[in-house]
């Protein structure tokens, strides 16, 4: 259902035709914008535009269907159904108990709103929200004497309200939960990594699944089965079984299971080596429970080792790893353990390239490497970098630059 706002600026229904294309948003973290744009264009989305940790695009429920389970690097895909303007609370009210809700939600249901705005009239995104939720549950009282219920946990439905200047946006999140949440999760570490940041990191390294993989620092080991998976062509959301979309009134259950057989059929084997290694045998552990739950333990090859004594695996190899900030993590001496990160990539050899993600910009520069590249990412709310160096023959001392 697209809803749209008339000449008269009343909002007024209208029910597409089948497989007409609408708009939508694809969410992504700061950094990943055209990674997930290129992304959406190989799944044939039109009208493609990086935005601000987002990307816009057009395309059919199909491709909608496709975004959720197909993307690496998105985070929700939103589908805005009504826009009108607003000059106070009361026309933003106002706006929304027009819409016809009714044929959107069941009474018996559980929504919930996320909020943003940057508006000088709607200074208070959460107020914003507020009214929005009180006019569709005024409508619902009206029309039936009963209304849905919000739930700020586990919603039925999620929904979206954007406020530019006076201008208001709703969108219906067709994930649900973030698309960070994949369902292969059995087990943690301390300080686990974003799915989607790992998945985002593999694809900024340019590794085409051409080489020896490895995290030498993997913990319950994110990095190595988004690696696994994105080697393998398995779909971002091949482990996971619910989506937001799922429980809207279009949802064709056919169509889904269509797009989930393409993408599947496109999955194929790796030629080459994946390997893992960390000091802590327990978060291992927790890598091995979940290497077993998607059946990728044959595929990737786990080693309980300090990292001073590690070594790669031979030949043309990809290294990236997430070792401690000293964020979260408490460590004795953070300067010592990056100098080491340093000597043992040194010890790595020629034909392999490694890669790091840190928010500790002191500690880095006791690598003592020189970065052939750096690119600003965020890690929740640190900021990081995520560093590139291309690795030499260790005996070849000339190669490398102490990075003061």
């Amino acid at each position: 259902m697209i809803i749209v706002k008339s000449n008269k600026g009343i909002l007024k229904e209208s029910k597409p035709a089948q497989g007409k294309s609408f708009k939508m948003i694809a969410k992504t973290m700061f950094g990943f914008e055209e990674i997930l744009a290129d992304e959406l264009r190989a799944l044939g989305a039109e009208d493609v535009q990086p935005i601000n940790r987002a990307v816009s695009f057009t395309g059919t429920m199909d491709t909608l269907y496709k975004a959720n389970y197909c993307c690496r690097t998105a985070l929700s895909i939103l589908k805005p159904f009504a826009e009108f303007e607003a000059n106070n609370e009361n026309e933003l009210y106002d706006n929304v108990y027009a819409i016809k809700w009714e044929q959107i939600l069941d009474v018996d249901c559980t929504f919930f709103f996320e909020s943003a705005a940057n508006s000088k009239i709607f200074t208070n995104s959460y107020y914003a929200a507020l009214k929005t939720k009180d006019a569709i549950v005024d409508r619902f009282k009206r029309m039936f004497g009963k209304r849905p219920t919000v739930d700020t946990e586990n919603a039925d439905y999620k929904f979206n309200i954007h406020i530019y200047d006076n201008k208001v946006t709703l969108l219906m999140n067709s994930s649900g939960e973030s698309l960070h949440k994949r369902g292969y999760r059995q087990g943690v570490g301390i300080a686990p990594i974003n799915e989607v940041l790992a998945a985002g990191l593999i694809q900024l390294s340019g590794w085409k699944a051409d080489s020896n993989f490895f995290d030498p620092m993997c913990g319950s080991g994110t990095i190595l089965i988004e690696a696994a998976m994105y080697a393998n062509n398995i779909p971002a959301q091949y482990y996971r079984k619910k989506f937001g979309f799922m429980k809207w009134k279009e949802f064709n259950v056919s169509e889904w299971k269509s797009v989930r057989e393409r993408a599947d059929r496109g999955i194929r084997d790796f030629e080459y080596e994946i390997w893992g290694s960390d000091i802590d045998l327990k978060v291992l552990e927790q890598a091995e429970k979940n290497l077993r739950f998607t059946k990728l333990h044959h595929d990737i090859m786990l080693f309980n080792e300090s990292f001073e004594n590690q070594e790669a695996p031979e030949g043309n190899c990809m290294i990236i790893t997430n070792p401690p900030y000293g964020e979260r993590i408490a460590i004795e001496d953070l300067n010592k353990l990056y100098s080491t990160i340093g000597d043992r990539f040194k010890s790595f050899g020629e034909g392999k390239t490694a890669w790091l993600i840190t928010s500790d910009f002191r500690a880095m520069k006791n690598i003592g490497l020189r970065p052939s590249r750096k690119i600003q990412l965020y890690n929740g709310a640190l900021e990081c970098r995520f560093l590139k160096f291309e690795l030499y023959d260790g005996s070849k001392k000339a190669k490398y630059q102490n990075n003061q």
